[in-house]
């Protein structure tokens, strides 16, 4: 941690505003303009179906490596995910991820498969900002 500089203690995702909210406590540290999957609305149902999923999970890995700049893993999918799946004969997919953009690409519109992107210079920050283990709460 630099020193002077809050970490965030959780992330907030409004899906329909296109906004990640990085708070610590009640204060929110930064906003970013972010794109969702192709297919934004409603609740992530199996893999391949383009939607970001809605609900409580945790950053629980980073990857310095990613195609898209940097990578924060977000740890879809839970048990209750999985379940409903099953239900489905679907798989639910996996390897969500707040990250930057590939080769320069726009960050206009949905186009991920159902992650959150940012651009690169956010994402740069959003890293630093943010340790594993932040609780992220997806809102529709």
């Amino acid at each position: 941690m630099r020193c002077g500089v809050l970490r965030a203690d959780r992330i907030v995702v409004h899906k329909a505003r296109r906004e990640l909210l990085l708070l610590r406590g009640n204060s929110i540290l930064r906003a970013y303009r972010i794109a969702l999957g192709r297919d934004p609305i409603g609740h992530k149902q199996c893999e391949g179906d383009g939607r970001t999923p809605e609900g409580d999970y945790l950053i629980d890995r980073r990857n310095p490596r990613s195609r898209y700049h940097l990578a924060l893993h977000i740890s879809y999918p839970n048990d209750a995910d999985r379940a409903r799946a099953a239900a489905l004969g679907a798989d639910p997919g996996g390897d969500i991820m707040i990250h930057g953009l590939k080769d320069g690409q726009p960050r206009d519109g949905d186009w991920t498969q159902g992650c959150i992107a940012v651009t690169n210079a956010e994402m740069e920050e959003i890293w630093s900002l943010v340790p594993d283990g932040t609780p992220i709460h997806i809102e529709p």
